[in-house]
């Protein structure tokens, strides 16, 4: 797949630990190397196992059900508070990643488990977060935008919520609905 092989060829950053992370995950002939959000994705059967990303400070496996294995020495990281499913395995460089091989094929084989036995994550209902001031007055004044609204999928309305409600003042937040406002109305999600 010529999308993973410029991912792990053209990476300067973390090059060292994607490839060594590779090496790790294709040891198990269970997944399959795909390309996903323009990173490397390892999959069973269709359904996403882990993904290898990187920021400024660490690279990372992101374990798609992370939240469900098992994990009992707390190393895997929720990377915000709004991420419900997903759960991180950090690194530094390439010898922390070897050091923890055999923690790092336990979670590949815990995640495939999961996938295995078909486990679902719990996701909280779009009625449990919090929806700003600012948007439920243009909600309650404009029929149209609050029917746009909620029309949307569950994962489209939280989308816009978190967003709207990442904003630290009120003009901020009238300012993206604003912007929004029509992407409403045509019953899209914030990035389509």
């Amino acid at each position: 797949m010529i999308q993973v092989e410029s991912f792990f060829n053209t990476s300067s950053r973390w090059k060292e630990e994607y490839n060594t992370l590779r090496e790790i995950i294709l040891e198990n002939k269970q997944l399959k190397e795909d390309f996903k959000w323009m990173h490397p994705c390892y999959t069973y059967l269709g359904n996403n196992i882990v993904l290898i990303h990187g920021f400024k400070d660490y690279c990372a496996l992101l374990f798609h059900k992370g939240v469900l294995l098992k994990d009992q020495q707390g190393l895997l990281i929720q990377q915000t508070k709004n991420v419900q499913s997903a759960r991180q395995l950090r690194f530094k460089n390439v010898d922390e990643i070897i050091s923890k091989k055999i923690i790092i094929e336990n979670f590949i084989k815990d995640a495939i488990e999961v996938e295995k036995r078909g486990d679902k994550v719990e996701l909280k209902p779009v009625s449990e977060y919090t929806v700003p001031e600012e948007f439920q007055k243009a909600l309650n004044e404009d029929k149209n935008l609050s029917n746009a609204f909620y029309n949307l999928t569950p994962g489209r309305q939280k989308g816009y919520l978190l967003y709207f409600g990442q904003a630290k003042q009120s003009k901020t937040r009238q300012e993206r609905i604003a912007k929004f406002y029509d992407k409403i109305i045509l019953g899209k999600g914030i990035d389509d």
